[in-house]
């Protein structure tokens, strides 16, 4: 009979695998994906912060009704499906802090509705 001990190195080194293969995958291109949550009046997380030249995509999903995903200076202008996610594949090429907002009208509380990023 195994000791519980061999399980629980199997299981570290299944883990050690899958964590390689995903450093892999964005080391061949694959841009990093950072979850956005799109919802009356808010996204979530409220700020990201990005790497200057690095490639990320935001991947934005509404939880409600449809949303807007813009900022002219970042070249971002989304829209957000009710229920639906979208891509938004940028490389920020200026360090600083941004606003992304939703221009897309979605109730009472939508003018106080953006994401803050900053850029190192």
């Amino acid at each position: 009979m195994k000791k519980p001990t061999s399980l629980f190195l199997s299981a570290a080194v299944v883990a050690g695998v899958l964590l390689l293969s995903g450093s892999r995958a964005r080391a061949q291109g694959e841009p990093k994906v950072v979850a956005v949550t799109a919802k009356r009046f808010e996204f979530l997380p409220h700020e990201v912060k990005l790497k200057k030249g690095e490639t990320v995509t935001l991947r934005v999903t509404s939880e409600d009704v449809e949303h807007g995903f813009f900022n002219r200076k970042m070249k971002i202008d989304s829209d957000i499906a009710a229920g639906q996610s979208a891509d938004v594949t940028i490389t920020p090429l200026e360090a600083g802090k941004f606003v992304i907002i939703c221009d897309h009208f979605c109730g009472s509380g939508h003018g106080n509705m953006h994401l803050s990023v900053e850029v190192e």
